[in-house]
């Protein structure tokens, strides 16, 4: 198995590189986002506002951490189930998204979407939020504070494990394993 040590945020170059199946350790900034999150990034956008944050430069980890305990950063902060994001991808895409963080397979109407926009799924492990809590470095909220845990918050994390999910040409890891395809 290929492993990789990205500093983030993604070029397009690194993006284009990436193939299913190969395991990733992520440093840099990455932006959690989940269900609320989404519906009003995309309430913004359709209303033809400017979010408070660079999503083209940023990766979205589905992702609702726990607080802090007293000398952490951050609680457990593991991915949640992707497909709920499924419906809010379109316009995050249209609006220069290229990287999102979950678990879970995805929708045929995603992966094609991966496809046109040259994009990225990849895929974090489930039941594993103490150990992504270990890999933050720093975490803030940067947009709407009143959704809790659902806020929009940076996180700065040092290797972040995760695996290509799904890749530019639309190849899946879920697929690979159901097809039991050599990845």
């Amino acid at each position: 198995m290929i492993e990789k040590y990205i500093e983030l945020p993604f070029t397009n170059e690194m993006i284009l590189s990436l193939r299913v199946g190969e395991k990733l350790f992520l440093s840099g900034k990455l932006l959690t986002a989940r269900d609320a999150a989404h519906k009003r990034m995309s309430d913004y956008l359709k209303a033809g506002d400017t979010l408070p944050f660079e999503i083209d430069k940023n990766c979205l980890y589905y992702c609702g951490p726990t607080p802090a305990k007293e000398g952490f950063p951050i609680g457990a902060c593991g991915p949640t189930t992707s497909s709920r994001m499924d419906s809010y991808t379109d316009i995050l895409f249209q609006n220069g998204l290229r990287c999102m963080i979950g678990k879970g397979n995805r929708s045929i109407e995603v992966i094609e979407l991966i496809k046109q926009h040259k994009g990225i799924y990849l895929v974090a492990i489930g039941g594993a939020g103490a150990l992504y809590g270990k890999t933050v470095l720093k975490s803030r909220c940067i947009a709407w504070e009143d959704l809790g845990t659902e806020a929009i918050y940076e996180l700065e994390v040092k290797d972040f494990p995760c695996y290509v999910g799904i890749d530019v040409e639309g190849n899946n890891i879920y697929k690979a394993i159901i097809n039991q395809d050599k990845i």
